[in-house]
């Protein structure tokens, strides 16, 4: 099975935000049934991975390859810092 990557914006220090959600009781047991066949460990986030494939765009083939290239060349010239300063790079852009 080939899976097609995603990518997401991501918050960095913002709190998420909780909503509440009524389901039908069986939309609720299909979902549970779903998510336990693909390893979700509750309905939660399920529905979160299902929301981030519907909103959010496949990476290309021709984005995966630049993401694999800079991943290459920054393997090459050491250029891997903390996590902490690979944050601080990317809030400054």
């Amino acid at each position: 099975m080939t899976k097609n990557l995603k990518y997401q914006s991501v918050s960095i220090g913002i709190m998420n935000k909780q909503i509440n959600l009524r389901l039908p009781t069986t939309l609720l047991k299909s979902a549970k049934v779903r998510a336990t066949q693909r390893g979700f460990t509750n309905v939660q986030d399920f529905i979160k991975e299902t929301l981030r494939q519907e909103l959010f765009e496949p990476i290309s083939k021709k984005e995966l390859i630049l993401v694999k290239k800079l991943i290459a060349a920054s393997d090459k010239h050491g250029l891997y810092g903390s996590e902490k300063e690979l944050y601080a790079k990317l809030k400054r852009k």
